[in-house]
């Protein structure tokens, strides 16, 4: 996720940390009922060639990075292959740590946060997840998955399927 947007840049986002942007509580259904649940995360000192294989191990693209515990950015699958890039001048993995790479500017959302405004401005800003955090602690993460995964539910109760004897 390239950058994290300011307080300036929409209503709904207020900084609380230096390092990440926070979104307050707005409109029903809340991210929360659409999230990825108590997601994974590293520590910002651990080994990036760790952090490459559990992504990899665990086919996902977002990893929330923690320092003594508290949430300190994301690393993402783009920030490894960046890093370990092409470029003859790269590192080679096993001489670098997540913090040589993660983003400490993220889109962090509060439980509350609504569905429709968090996709609208994951997809407006082109990013791929929103973090979620209850009281200051991460309790989900919100991804264009998660975000497919909603659409078809909103879909399928709007739509429901007429059965086998019936037309649409």
């Amino acid at each position: 996720m390239a950058g994290a947007a300011g307080a300036d840049q929409h209503p709904a986002i207020a900084s609380t940390h230096p390092a990440v942007n926070v979104m307050s509580r707005h409109h029903s259904p809340p991210i929360l009922a659409y999230m990825t649940p108590f997601p994974y995360s590293i520590d910002i000192e651990a080994p990036l060639g760790e952090a490459h294989a559990f992504l990899r191990s665990r086919h996902i693209r977002h990893l929330p990075v923690t320092q003594a515990g508290v949430l300190a950015g994301i690393l993402t699958d783009r920030d490894i292959k960046l890093a370990l890039g092409p470029d003859l001048g790269s590192p080679p993995e096993r001489e670098l740590r997540v913090r040589d790479v993660y983003q400490p500017d993220c889109f962090v959302v509060d439980a509350g946060a609504s569905l429709m405004e968090v996709a609208s401005i994951l997809a407006e800003r082109h990013w791929g997840s929103a973090l979620v955090t209850r009281q200051d602690k991460l309790v989900g993460i919100f991804t264009a998955t998660d975000a497919c995964r909603a659409l078809a539910r909103v879909l399928r109760e709007q739509y429901p399927d007429p059965g086998p004897g019936e037309v649409a």
